[in-house]
């Protein structure tokens, strides 16, 4: 799936992954390739973007993040 971590300055990350974890404002949550379409709010804590070859882990204070069509776009 395509991931898209966007802050109002820069895009932090842009590419593929098989599993992203999210810190939800009430606990994390993980998304997975084909997840439904949702949009969720985010609380403080750590973005995980995982892929079969690394992960990268960004640290986020809140935002937004909307899943579609296999479209991750996290606003923070």
């Amino acid at each position: 799936m395509q991931v898209e971590i966007l802050t109002p300055e820069k895009t932090l990350f842009s590419g593929e992954a098989d599993i992203v974890t999210l810190p939800g404002a009430n606990g994390s949550f993980q998304v997975l390739d084909q997840h439904a379409p949702m949009i969720a709010n985010l609380g403080k804590g750590d973005v995980v973007v995982g892929s079969k070859q690394a992960s990268e882990q960004f640290n986020v204070n809140g935002g937004l993040v909307e899943v579609l069509e296999n479209r991750v776009i996290v606003l923070v």
